[in-house]
Order: C-alpha cells, then structure tokens, then sequence
C-alpha cells in the first residue's frame, strides 16, 4: 500500500478538486417491486441508471487529467492491481490481496 509521498500528495490534490465537482446523477428510472408478503402493497422508487453515473465520473476525471486502470492479471500473491494515474504520470499502485479460494465463484 503508498505511503505518504509527493506523488500520492499531488495525486490526493487532484482527486480532491474532481471530487468537488461530482454531482449526483437525475434519478430518471422507476422500478416496482412485487411485496413479498400478502397484504402488502407494491414499492417503487426512482434511480440513476449507472450509465449516468460512469459518465459523470469519466467526464470529472477526464477534465483533470486523472485516470484509473485495473489491471486483469490475477495471481495468487498480487491480487488484482488498480492503478491511478494523471497525465503527467504521477501514479499510486494499489494491489488488492487476492481472494480467498473459498470465497471464489463456482
């Protein structure tokens, strides 16, 4: 995991400055939900469809030239790998422990 270091402190800048001009996605979409017991009435409630939310994301980040990649090599002593970067090519490198085996999907 990064410790302190001036490429996560320019990193952290940047990531604050985009964090503060997310907003939150229009909840455009309804769904209904049946009761689940008898004599209760159906539920709906409103939601953003994740396609606004990335977009947001995506057009905040883009315009502070950060970026995120996750990696698809999966070992067993690496894990998975995220890796964030701006233009410039400051970068943080952050590997998730693997997945416990019992855990994996079948």
């Amino acid at each position: 995991m990064p410790r302190s270091s001036e490429t996560v402190a320019a990193l952290a800048s940047a990531l604050a400055k985009a964090q503060a001009e997310l907003i939150n996605p229009e909840k455009s979409l309804t769904a209904t939900i049946r009761a689940g017991r008898p004599g209760e009435g159906e539920r709906s409630f409103r939601y953003a469809p994740l396609s606004s939310g990335l977009d947001i994301v995506r057009k905040t980040l883009g315009q502070h030239e950060i970026a995120t990649v996750q990696t698809t090599a999966i070992d067993q002593t690496a894990g998975m790998v995220n890796l964030t970067t701006t233009r410039i090519g400051r970068s943080v490198r952050s590997p998730r422990p693997p997945i416990p085996s019992a855990w994996a999907p079948r």
